[in-house]
């Protein structure tokens, strides 16, 4: 039966890869076929003029690592990862300290969420009036994006710890030390990696739109600047170099969320436990 049950699970993968292939290979079809004729290829180009473009910008250095594409998107990767990083850690910290302290929650609460309720793309003049348009005004756009997603997870998952295995904890001559470090950490670490899922994105555009706003590299610029000329093959290149990072990335937290799973998996087994 349990060897019976793996197969159908096998067949049930293979089925929706197998789906998602064929959906992505029509799609491409039919996109490639209708342009010029259904669509206009003029503002939606077509994946062959997409794959030569993404060819030129990649043939374009010498050596290669200086092409157009490699260049761009290392500045693209270098201010979102600075980005994700500051933001990653400041969050986390006052995350697990608000979360600690109540009343320092509450003192600071209407601020936060003043502050929060400000679009954080309408910090981007403020920050080249500060920064001017190198690569820190756009790490610190892309950071105070990502600061506020990683803080309110991480706020709400240490308030939401289980107050049964703190009391056991406790109850065993657990010191403040091994209470967070044995129940409040693993408690909120699945708020903290749904928080970091949303923060990806949210890093990518802070970057992406900081470029646009004022830079000469970067995968914005390029986006940009294919705008300008009506160059549409372009914009589509850039979209699907940002697409393969952002999947990179995701492709990060998760490896990090499975190697966690059997942290909260045991967390959870003590909580049924007690209770």
């Amino acid at each position: 039966m349990v060897k019976q049950a793996q197969q159908r699970k096998q067949r049930q993968q293979w089925l929706i890869y197998g789906s998602r292939l064929l959906l992505v290979v029509g799609v491409l079809l039919f996109w490639q076929f209708a342009s010029g004729t259904i669509l206009d290829s003029s503002f939606l180009s077509n994946p062959l003029a997409i794959l030569r473009q993404t060819i030129t910008w990649l043939s374009d250095g010498d050596p290669w690592y200086e092409s157009t594409l490699i260049i761009n998107t290392a500045v693209t990767l270098e201010e979102t990862l600075l980005g994700l990083l500051f933001g990653i850690v400041s969050g986390l910290l006052l995350g697990f300290l608000f979360g600690l302290q109540p009343t320092l929650e509450r003192i600071f609460n209407p601020f936060i969420i003043a502050l929060n309720s400000i679009p954080k793309i309408a910090l981007a003049p403020l920050f080249i009036l500060w920064l001017g348009i190198e690569i820190p005004m756009k790490v610190v756009l892309a950071a105070v994006t990502v600061f506020f997603l990683i803080f309110l997870n991480t706020l709400n998952g240490v308030r939401n710890v289980d107050q049964h295995l703190v009391d056991a904890v406790r109850l065993m001559g657990g010191r403040q030390r091994d209470v967070i470090f044995k129940v409040i950490l693993p408690s909120a670490t699945g708020s903290v990696l749904t928080g970091l899922h949303v923060a990806i994105p949210y890093a990518l555009i802070g970057a992406i739109v900081a470029e646009q706003i004022g830079a000469n590299h970067g995968i914005g610029y390029l986006i940009q600047s294919s705008g300008e000329s009506f160059n549409a093959a372009g914009i589509f290149a850039a979209l699907l170099v940002l697409t393969l990072i952002a999947g990179l990335l995701n492709a990060i937290v998760n490896l990090i969320d499975r190697k966690t799973s059997h942290w909260k998996a045991g967390l959870k087994l003590s909580s049924s436990d007690q209770s």
